[in-house]
């Protein structure tokens, strides 16, 4: 059964995404840490589907992961050949991206978000050996990518490729999804989960207040405090997780609205900053600029409507994927074929069979007595 409050924070922290790349406030990366919450949420589900059917999972979770890449590149791809983009073999990387896929300028701009596929693929690909080395010894296995990144950012491996860089950046929450998964974070006692907690998270605070990025205190430029912080963020939202949230369906606005973006989770963040990026000069002409607050609701309702229907043309491939019966949009009530033939009307009855009795059969008593037990 679904938990519905870690179901709640994946529903959040794709809000919180697509809010950020129209608004571009770095104060939303300090509240909600979506991208390291996210790969939290996927750790802990990747370590279930691991236990479940083991290494085949790995290829089971690149089958829900790359048919809705591929959608996107159908379209984007031949458009960027049109415009510049080189027919080159790394064109083939949009098909498994374990690499960065080529793009041109308004390409690579629109189809930034496909970083998060690539270290995604990454982290799967590692999850068999990483899940046996983190039951074997969970602790240091847990803090190898924090290290990882620390020895980076204070310059001891110069020239780290960006996947290693990324791989401490978030590998660190994808293990502590793992540890979600396995109930460590829950058999850990107030009295030490609240006191780490406290404690990364005034080193990430420290960290990020002594080393502002190009934009200032957006956690997307500062790679060891983002680490620190949203780990401190995931031991208390994650580790301290409900066993479910019963509450979200209670309206059904919201429990709809958290069903549809779980089960369209990639399409919409795949989707989305193509259109934010095509918005920004259209917007700009009318005059809502990033500085008034109207325009800039305008342009997050634009992107959202854009992004729903592209959503309800193409979401149906995630569906597919997962094998599921595609959904024009999911959460609605699916009727089995006995459901709707007991919603079917009655035909009409015979003239004259209100008025005439039938008799019932007389049947003997036992068989009577065993459909009684039997209801």
């Amino acid at each position: 059964m679904r938990n519905r409050y870690l179901d709640l924070l994946r529903f959040l922290a794709i809000v919180r995404v697509v809010v950020y790349h129209v608004t571009g406030w770095a104060a939303l990366t300090l509240i909600f840490p979506a991208m390291s919450v996210m790969f939290a949420l996927a750790g802990s589900l990747m370590a279930a589907s691991l236990d479940r059917t083991g290494t085949p999972a790995v290829l089971r979770r690149l089958r829900r992961l790359l048919p809705s890449l591929w959608v996107l590149a159908a379209v984007f791809v031949p458009a960027m050949l049109l415009t510049g983009l080189p027919l080159t073999p790394k064109v083939l990387l949009w098909l498994v991206p374990v690499s960065d896929p080529p793009a041109n300028g308004w390409g690579a701009l629109a189809l930034s978000v496909i970083w998060y596929l690539r270290d995604y693929l990454w982290f799967v690909l590692a999850s068999p050996l990483a899940l046996r080395l983190f039951r074997r010894a969970p602790l240091p296995t847990l803090l190898a990518p924090y290290t990882l990144l620390a020895v980076i950012e204070f310059g001891i491996l110069p020239g780290a490729p960006t996947v290693l860089r990324e791989f401490g950046l978030y590998f660190g929450a994808w293990l502590l999804g793992f540890a979600h998964h396995d109930g460590l974070l829950r058999r850990l006692g107030n009295r030490v989960l609240v006191p780490a907690a406290l404690v990364l998270g005034a080193a990430g605070m420290s960290w990020i207040l002594t080393h502002p990025g190009a934009r200032g205190y957006d956690l997307n430029d500062i790679h060891l405090g983002n680490a620190l912080w949203s780990a401190a963020f995931i031991l208390l939202v994650i580790g301290r997780a409900p066993a479910g949230a019963a509450w979200v369906d209670q309206n059904p606005v919201l429990g709809r609205a958290v069903t549809v973006l779980n089960r369209r989770a990639l399409t919409v963040y795949l989707w989305h900053m193509p259109f934010v990026v095509a918005l920004t000069p259209l917007v700009d002409v009318v005059g809502w600029s990033h500085q008034d607050p109207v325009g800039l609701a305008i342009r997050v309702v634009l992107v959202f409507g854009l992004v729903g229907l592209v959503t309800m043309l193409v979401g149906w491939v995630e569906d597919m994927a997962a094998r599921r019966p595609p959904e024009l949009l999911p959460g609605g009530a699916r009727k089995t074929p006995a459901g709707r033939a007991a919603a079917a009307p009655a035909g009409p009855a015979p003239a004259g069979a209100a008025t005439r009795a039938i008799p019932a059969p007389r049947r003997p008593a036992k068989v009577a007595t065993a459909e009684i037990n039997a209801g």
